[in-house]
């Protein structure tokens, strides 16, 4: 079947090469049996995949349940997916048959996998690798034959490392990955997706469908949507029922969802964080300041001591004239009192000393900052990209440094 018959059967609007990639896994892998692990944030639409798979597969006209793992508390869980017998626990007035047992030979779908409890993952590994499994408060051994699709909005090899999470069960689960898009990422589809709910929203309730101006449909494709497509839905539709005029402003916009904010471009280059987990921005570069500064000071301290050194031992020959003059600076001429003598020492370079000459260098911040800034880009190129890399900050708040001293790219 072609994805875009898929996404017509399914409901699925957009274009984007991310999502064409995840629903041509789901319609190789539904004529299996494999197990399969859905991936992606909350709100991606992880079940609609659970639904073509089925659907495409060879059990469709058997049963199919999704139980969101999440929502269930854990001293029932293994009741509600195994069974339990009559008197196993309190409350357990009856024998009572779990989904393994009452969807025998169709689908189940276990949403937020990942916060199954140890004993239950335990129960569910032993499901996947022998099909057999025990009801609660039994001894009896139940045999089911079930097609398990998992899906979770949590980095599972992340949770296998803190030991939340088995890692003999998350190899079992994600036989077949298929990983869900962000909204964020798939572009155009947002406003495609916005014009459907508004649409869908007028038809409903009888009322004329809104119009994103060029402005506020801008607005919608940058902002990072962390809700995904069900945050869109509830936005299409508060702004279908309280905007003023069907052509909505970007203005306006902001006005009815005050949260959607300019906050994509441009990107940052790395996400970073300190101890305490709060994101590194203007602190950056003032720190790398710091610390090059402090270095700088730590070699004075050390040249001022080998040359008081030099002073009580009384070396005044030709080797403390040479250390001196490699450790002055050719353009700026360095006085300093010889041994053994009343008199100052001039070190000069190839022009005499002007005594009317004077040096004044910048000590703030703000300067050392621009200039360290101008040298990161002209080193790169003015890539940006490059040169916030090399400065330890982000893309982001290079592009507003550079707009705030002024420079000229």
């Amino acid at each position: 079947m072609e994805i875009q018959s898929i996404k017509n059967r399914f409901g699925i609007i957009g274009n984007s090469p991310l999502l064409n990639h995840a629903i041509s896994i789901a319609e190789r892998v539904a004529a299996t049996n494999l197990t399969v692990l859905i991936t992606g944030e909350s709100g991606v639409g992880k079940e609609v995949f659970s639904h073509i798979i089925h659907q495409l597969g060879t059990r469709k006209h058997n049963p199919f349940i999704a139980v969101n793992c999440g929502a269930i508390p854990e001293g029932t869980i293994d009741s509600e997916l195994f069974g339990h017998e009559k008197g196993s626990f309190t409350g357990a007035h009856e024998a009572r048959k779990g989904y393994f047992e009452a969807v025998n030979d169709g689908t189940i779908f276990l949403d937020e996998v990942g916060e199954l409890p140890h004993g239950t993952q335990a129960r569910l590994l032993r499901v996947l690798e022998t099909g057999e499994y025990i009801r609660v408060g039994s001894s009896k051994v139940i045999k089911t034959d079930v097609r398990l699709i998992a899906a979770t909005n949590v980095n599972l090899q992340e949770a296998v490392r803190a030991g939340k999470f088995r890692e003999d069960l998350y190899y079992r689960l994600s036989t077949v990955p298929i990983f869900i898009p962000p909204l964020r990422d798939r572009g155009e589809d947002i406003y495609m997706l916005f014009r459907k709910f508004c649409t869908d929203f007028a038809e409903r309730n009888k009322i004329q469908p809104v119009k994103l101006l060029d402005d506020a449909k801008l607005l919608i494709l940058k902002y990072t949507w962390p809700g995904n497509v069900r945050q869109l839905k509830n936005v299409a539709e508060q702004v279908s029922i309280l905007a003023m005029e069907k052509d909505v402003s970007a203005d306006e916009l902001k006005q009815i969802v005050p949260d959607i904010t300019d906050n994509r471009l441009p990107a940052i280059a790395e996400a970073r964080y300190d101890s305490g987990g709060s994101s590194f921005t203007e602190r950056e570069i003032l720190y790398k300041l710091i610390f090059d500064l402090k270095k700088d000071l730590n070699d004075l301290k050390q040249f001022v001591y080998d040359i008081t050194k030099h002073q009580i031992s009384g070396d005044g020959g030709p080797a403390f004239h040479q250390q001196l003059q490699n450790n002055t600076n050719n353009e700026k001429p360095f006085i300093i009192a010889p041994p053994n003598t009343g008199q100052p020492m001039v070190l000069q370079d190839k022009k005499p000393y002007d005594d009317s000459e004077t040096i004044e260098e910048s000590l703030s911040i703000a300067d050392k900052e621009r200039e360290l800034i101008i040298k990161s880009l002209k080193k790169h190129r003015n890539k940006r990209k490059d040169a916030a890399a090399d400065l330890g900050i982000s893309e982001r708040t290079l592009y507003r440094k550079i707009k705030e001293f002024g420079i000229e790219l």
